[in-house]
């Protein structure tokens, strides 16, 4: 088994406008890196259109019907300030979606050893009522929802170590015992949710929220001291990992300071975590980052990571 690379060009073509930081070049960055003969052994598929009803197993019907009724036919419509559609955009966020589903099948099935999906726009912050920060439809609440209802798997975590944290993935998980969400992330940022305090209904939601500054030894002294631990606790059946690379500290949208041997880092103690607890099942999403070259650097090795884990 190889690791699998889910794209397609639909999520390049999602254009959110002229100098927006969520741009279609973040994802030919991290495409470009990924050519280079280190991945000549990815197998590479393209991200697959995802069912409707398979969205609306996560976000509301309502909401669900408003985005599809307003994708434009050119130039962009806008859901918040922040977060806007043009042509392209409806079908970039269900292939991003579709990809994560069609990785989780992957996975699960054996025929995979875990998978990355390169695709965009992100969906960390989208809520199952609203669009907010750049995402349109919650990618990796999806494909979690997508395991436990479609291929019986009990128990899913998602880990998030994007420098803004992942208000819409906890909103769908915060209800359910059987979904964990962890959160590293600046504090005070963007969108101001993710405290100490937030635990779920089960323990099963863990936040780790840094200080501005925060650099390698904050991040992993957090993450061996409280998110691994609490991974380990709740035990998946698979993992999921929102891989957005904003904390680096070239990243022009937050000011954590990490390097992209943390990024690397980080994904070796979440694989090793996986191979104790399911099996090495895990499928990891692209969500921000926004220094390209930061963003194809630490993208890479986090690729290879899972390549050679």
């Amino acid at each position: 088994m190889t690791t699998q690379l889910y794209f397609h060009q639909a999520c390049v073509e999602h254009d959110p406008g002229h100098g927006h930081p969520e741009c279609p070049e973040r994802l030919r960055a991290v495409m470009q890196a990924l050519e280079s003969e280190p991945f000549a052994n990815l197998l590479r598929l393209e991200a697959p259109m995802i069912d409707l009803e398979m969205v609306k197993n996560t976000h509301g019907h309502d909401y669900v019907e408003t985005v599809m009724d307003n994708v434009p036919t050119e130039g962009r419509v806008y859901l918040d300030p922040d977060t806007s559609m043009s042509p392209k955009s409806a079908e970039a966020a269900l292939r991003a979606a579709g990809g994560a589903c069609s990785a989780v099948d992957a996975v699960l099935n054996g025929e995979a050893r875990n998978a990355f999906c390169a695709v965009r726009p992100p969906g960390h912050h989208a809520e199952s009522s609203q669009a907010m920060g750049f995402c349109l439809f919650n990618t990796v609440a999806i494909a979690a929802r997508h395991a436990q209802m479609t291929e019986g798997i009990e128990k899913v975590a998602v880990v998030d170590f994007d420098v803004h944290h992942g208000n819409g993935t906890q909103h769908s998980f915060q209800n359910d015992p059987n979904l964990f969400y962890a959160s590293s992330h600046q504090w005070p940022a963007y969108p101001g949710t993710g405290t100490l305090q937030d635990t779920g209904v089960a323990d099963n939601i863990c936040n780790l929220p840094l200080n501005p500054g925060d650099g390698t030894d904050a991040f992993r002294r957090g993450y061996r001291d409280r998110i691994l631990p609490a991974l380990r606790k709740f035990n998946p059946d698979l993992l999921i990992i929102s891989a957005g690379f904003d904390a680096h500290a070239r990243d022009p949208l937050a000011s954590l300071m990490l390097t992209t041997e943390d990024f690397v880092w980080v994904t070796v103690e979440l694989l090793r975590v996986a191979r104790d607890c399911c099996d090495n099942r895990v499928v990891s999403c692209l969500e921000g980052g926004y220094d390209l070259n930061a963003l194809a650097e630490s993208s890479a090795g986090h690729v290879r990571a899972l390549m050679t884990q």
